[in-house]
């Protein structure tokens, strides 16, 4: 059933025009009844004891003095560091396609993955001349070709291994600082090439027992190296003509 509407109760002091009531002040202070709770009250209003207000922050004044430089405040963060989860298509011993840096389009090794995430790689150096080296997996792409890595031992290389050693940097003087320093080339350590042989030693053993996969991890070579002129493609040759001649100094 729905509610029903109350009913509009009729103004104690009607308004004979818009802003003048029936009755006066005086009279309205009377039909309300307000005398009689002031003098139940001993003549004055009842008052309630207002509530203690609390006190006011103490005001902070601004520095005088601001940082030029903005300083960067840690945001809070919960996460907590894990583990890089492996690709399911990358495998000790899977051969895999570099996509970027140095080394790019070239075949190396998996050998294993690093506590940083990184993927322990090596061509092997006396094949295809990839060393031992950390790559993110991002930026590889697996084959179904596989190595068996049971006869390779690599428990020694973790990411301490390829950090380098800080250099100390002193300051220099006032005749010292427009001169330039020429920077040395620092030679391999030979603990570094020792474990590199010992790695090629072990894994060329292991590709050379897999049909014709000492061929797949070589660097592919141009076959216009030694190609000579009429080995070319005949589109080749009939442009030709229209290719400026060394000799005549064009």
């Amino acid at each position: 059933m729905a509610p029903t509407k109350k009913e509009r109760t009729a103004s104690r002091n009607p308004s004979l025009v818009r802003g003048i009531g029936k009755f006066s002040r005086s009279k309205m202070y009377h039909k309300r009844g307000i005398w009689a709770i002031k003098a139940k009250h001993g003549g004055s209003f009842p008052r309630h004891e207002p509530k203690p207000a609390s006190a006011p922050p103490p005001a902070v004044k601004p520095p005088k003095f601001y940082p030029a430089d903005d300083v960067k405040t840690p945001i809070p963060n919960r996460r907590k560091p894990k583990p890089t989860k492996l690709r399911a298509s990358i495998t000790p011993g899977t051969v895999l396609i570099l996509l970027a840096g140095r080394f790019m389009g070239k075949r190396v090794v998996f050998l294993k993955q690093l506590p940083s995430g990184l993927l322990l790689v090596t061509g092997p150096f006396m094949i295809n001349g990839v060393p031992l080296r950390r790559v993110n997996q991002a930026y590889v792409i697996a084959t179904s070709t596989k190595v068996d890595l049971s006869g390779v031992n690599v428990d020694k290389f973790d990411d301490k291994y390829f950090t380098k050693e800080k250099k100390k940097t002193t300051k220099k003087g006032e005749g010292e600082f427009f001169e330039t320093d020429k920077e040395e080339t620092k030679a391999l350590p030979q603990e570094k090439k020792d474990d590199q042989k010992a790695v090629d030693s072990q894994l060329i053993k292991a590709i050379e027992a897999v049909e014709d996969l000492k061929a797949f991890t070589q660097p592919r070579r141009n076959k216009m190296q030694k190609t000579t002129h009429y080995q070319l493609p005949a589109v080749v040759r009939r442009y030709e003509c229209y290719l400026p001649d060394s000799t005549s100094g064009a």
